[in-house]
């Protein structure tokens, strides 16, 4: 049985990771109406903290920055860091 902080965790993550699902789809969208778009940077920094998995899915399902070097390589180093980070932190749970 999961204790209230896994859940609490969980939902986080899955929330977390729907809304930077969301963000890959607002950012194509953009770019296809030339609007603002979202910084790189700023895209990076969300898979690295815990929203790898949604920027991923949202690279495949948009067809969004799977040219880019930095996303087809950092977004699963993101993943990877994620999993790293999610397991030290329940080791110390």
């Amino acid at each position: 049985m999961l204790n209230t902080t896994a859940i609490i965790f969980i939902l986080m993550f899955l929330i977390w990771n729907i809304y930077t699902f969301t963000i890959m789809g607002v950012d194509k969208s953009w770019a296809k109406k030339n609007h603002r778009r979202v910084p790189e940077l700023r895209l990076l920094i969300m898979a690295l903290a815990m929203g790898g998995l949604g920027m991923l899915c949202g690279m495949m399902y948009f067809r969004h920055k799977t040219k880019h070097i930095k996303f087809v390589i950092g977004v699963p180093i993101c993943i990877m860091l994620n999993i790293f980070f999610t397991v030290e932190g329940i080791k110390v749970l």
